[in-house]
């Protein structure tokens, strides 16, 4: 079934005027002209740690064969990744930030056609661990430095950005200490994000911040009330979904997007995952607690995922205030060692990776399409918003299909 005819995403989908003409000016009349897609404006993303140990050289022969069979698999379905920069990672020695392997792979990750976002600029978790070694007005300091520095060195190549992560719990976070907490606990939260955003739009103005949460309660829809009021720019709200304890289920999620679409921000489902083998137990509140030495995954678990990855992004695909869905991660393993991927371990693709090809190359896809001009050189293509192609006697011109209601003109 294709999109265009699928009334569910009509919010998604432009019908436009093509209007072929000579170098002369003269319509293009009774000409064939092939149209195909060749990117999505909606944002389907993945999570990529890969890039920087495999640009920097840093993996072995065995690791960097297999990180290449992944990116291979990886650029054809995305067309958005989550760069990392946790402080911690990023910045082990104060002073000595990892800038240029980190730009070395955005760049390498940008030429090949992918949208980029780093993550996270502040958080409590994976934070340098020499802020405890300062007071709380030097760490804040520090933290507005790093804000200014990172945002201000990639911008141009990374213009998206994580300002803040997790943010609900960030002040009474308990699990060990750390300096985020600690500026957070005594400033608050509202006047904490309020500064991070502030740098990082003096830092590149055309930025678009996201606050990001795994908490989809009501005390994320309080906390950003609360930083609406105050001012704070915030461009996208970001939702995490881990469902390694199982799937949401349509019902939750729409009860999620209910509650965020209401502040009339885009919302961006930042970090998705559902496993494919054995689920976390319902009784375990934190799933940084659950610790198995092996963690397979089943046939039975890879059918589950794939029914449920489709669910999952047809139903927030159908929300107008979704602008992306960024899975978590690409490969096994991962994070808590679970079977989360679209691939596993050893580079198998699941079901989960064929059925989302499908959904976005094929269901949500303008493949190349033959159209005959009218007398005044017209044709009428619909699609998903994205960048297309018509080729026409020997020559290709790139347009765009958006929700404008203006003829697209191009010359042959």
């Amino acid at each position: 079934m294709s999109i265009v005819s699928n009334s569910k995403y009509n919010h998604r989908v432009a019908t436009k005027t093509i209007k072929l003409s000579r170098p002369d000016g003269s319509a293009l009349g009774n000409t064939e002209v092939v149209v195909e897609q060749t990117k999505h404006k909606f944002l389907f993303g993945c999570a990529q740690f890969d890039a920087i140990p495999y640009v920097n050289n840093i993996y072995k022969d065995e690791e960097k064969e297999r990180a290449e069979q992944r990116f291979e698999k990886f650029f054809s379905l995305f067309n958005y990744t989550t760069v990392p920069f946790y402080w911690g990672l990023y910045e082990r020695i104060k002073g000595q930030p990892m800038i240029n392997e980190a730009k070395k792979a955005a760049q390498w990750l940008a030429s090949k056609g992918l949208l980029l976002k780093g993550h996270p600029l502040c958080w409590h978790t994976v934070t340098a661990p020499w802020l405890l070694d300062m007071t709380n007005e030097e760490i804040l300091a520090a933290q507005m430095n790093r804000i200014n520095r990172d945002v201000s060195e990639f911008k141009g190549l990374i213009d998206i950005w994580d300002a803040i992560n997790e943010v609900v719990i960030m002040p009474v976070f308990d699990k060990y200490d750390n300096g985020i907490t600690r500026i957070c606990k005594e400033l608050g939260r509202i006047k904490l994000v309020s500064k991070v955003f502030n740098e990082a739009k003096k830092a590149n103005p055309g930025a678009t911040l996201l606050i990001n949460d795994f908490n989809t309660s009501e005390s994320y829809a309080i906390l950003l009330e609360g930083l609406i009021e105050a001012g704070v720019p915030i461009d996208a709200i970001g939702i995490q979904s881990h469902m390694h304890q199982g799937y949401w289920g349509v019902e939750k999620t729409l009860e999620v997007l209910e509650r965020f679409s209401r502040f009339g921000i885009p919302l961006h489902f930042t970090e998705n995952t559902l496993v494919s083998g054995q689920l976390i137990p319902p009784e375990i509140e934190d799933l940084n607690d659950f610790q198995v030495k092996e963690w397979p995954s089943t046939v039975e678990g890879e059918d589950r995922q794939a029914r449920e990855v489709i669910s999952h992004y047809t139903t927030l695909l159908a929300n107008p205030k979704v602008e992306s869905i960024t899975w978590w991660d690409f490969a096994d393993g991962a994070w808590l060692g679970a079977p989360s991927g679209f691939i596993t371990v050893d580079n198998r693709v699941k079901p989960a990776y064929d059925e989302l090809y499908k959904l976005v190359k094929d269901e949500l896809w303008l493949k190349p399409t033959k159209y005959i001009t009218d007398e005044n050189g017209e044709i009428k293509v619909s699609g998903f918003f994205g960048d297309y192609e018509a080729s026409c006697r020997g020559m290709k011109n790139g347009f765009t299909l958006d929700s404008s209601n203006e003829t697209v003109k191009l010359i042959i």
